[in-house]
Order: structure tokens, then sequence, then C-alpha cells
């Protein structure tokens, strides 16, 4: 199986040259560690509140929502982000997630009345959407690193790679003539 850095490094070709610092830390590419990393386990410190918590775990499940295949929360993504901040991010890199998600909270509470975490699907939908377009304060420096993270914890995780995608350890042998309709996943290498 392959294991979840090796993933990670294959999953930055996805983001570009935009890719959030803490994950190609993370990955190992040639971003300057400036934080002592820490491996499997825990989180090394509790990055997020409860509340924010509970909405990095509602918002994640809204990027990759459940569907025929399972989303964030099955893939464990809300704890593989507060990992990662915890130990692959230094606090200023934290500070536009833990800043979108206390603006998404506030917005939340104006808009509709109620947490963020536990606003309906549709009103998630909305404040994600306010803030990729920037009409949350700090939406933009908050949406862009945060829909990464959860791209990035979702298909590193064994779900990601073995039920969303095919993953295939040795690729088999070539068929230039290969049906496209007998395609139904995405390989994973």
């Amino acid at each position: 199986m392959i294991d979840r850095r090796t993933a990670l490094a294959g999953a930055l070709v996805m983001f570009g040259a935009q890719i959030f610092a803490p994950i190609a830390r993370a990955a190992g590419q040639s971003v300057p560690r400036i934080v002592p990393a820490t491996g499997e386990g825990p989180p090394s410190e509790a990055v997020f509140t409860p509340m924010q918590r509970a909405l990095v775990v509602a918002l994640s499940e809204r990027v990759i929502p459940t569907t025929d295949t399972p989303g964030a929360i099955a893939a464990e993504v809300p704890a593989y982000i507060e990992k990662l901040l915890a130990d692959w991010s230094a606090p200023d890199e934290r500070k536009p997630i833990i800043a979108g998600l206390n603006a998404i909270e506030a917005r939340s509470l104006q808009d509709f009345q109620t947490s963020a975490a536990t606003a309906l699907p549709e009103q998630q939908d909305a404040l994600l959407t306010l803030a990729m377009n920037g009409e949350i304060p700090g939406g933009k420096l908050f949406f862009i690193p945060f829909r990464q993270l959860v791209i990035a914890g979702y298909y590193t995780s064994e779900i990601g790679i073995t039920q969303e995608r095919e993953y295939l350890p040795i690729p088999g042998s070539y068929d230039g003539a290969f049906p496209y309709s007998g395609v139904s996943k995405i390989y994973s290498f």
C-alpha cells in the first residue's frame, strides 16, 4: 500500500505553484522547514477551538461530500487538517484558516442565526461561496488553502486512494485500444 507522504507528493501536481506551504512541507518538497515536524499520531497541540473543529468537520464534508463513495469525514480529513496545521505549519500560516473559520461563523450567525457547523448544507455551501468570492473578510485567504487541505487530506487517505480511485501499485500492461466505456475510476499510482 502506498504511504500518505508518497501520495501527498503525487497530489501536489493537482495544485500547481500555489500550494499551501504546510502541504508542500509535509510532502517533503523544497519548502523550508520552519517548525519541527512530527509523524504519526495525534496533533502535537490543539489548533482549533471546539467551535472551529466542528466547523472544519462540517465544511470538509461540503467540499468532498459523501456520495456513492465516502466523503471527507469518513476519510478523517478534519483530523488530518488539524495534524497538518499543528505539526507542519508555523503559527502565521494558521492565521488565514483560523480567521476564515471565525469570519464564516460570524457571517452564519448574522445571516442564518445559527452556528455554521449546524447550519443547513445549503447555507454552508452559501458561506463557502461567499468566502471563495472574497465576500467574507479574509475569505479568499481562507478558501484556497482550506480547499487544498481537504483535497490533499482526502486523496491521500486510504479511502481516497482505494475507494474513490483505483490503486495500482504496479501498472498493468498497456492496451491502447481499451474502450473508454470500461473505465470506472481514475487510477492512482
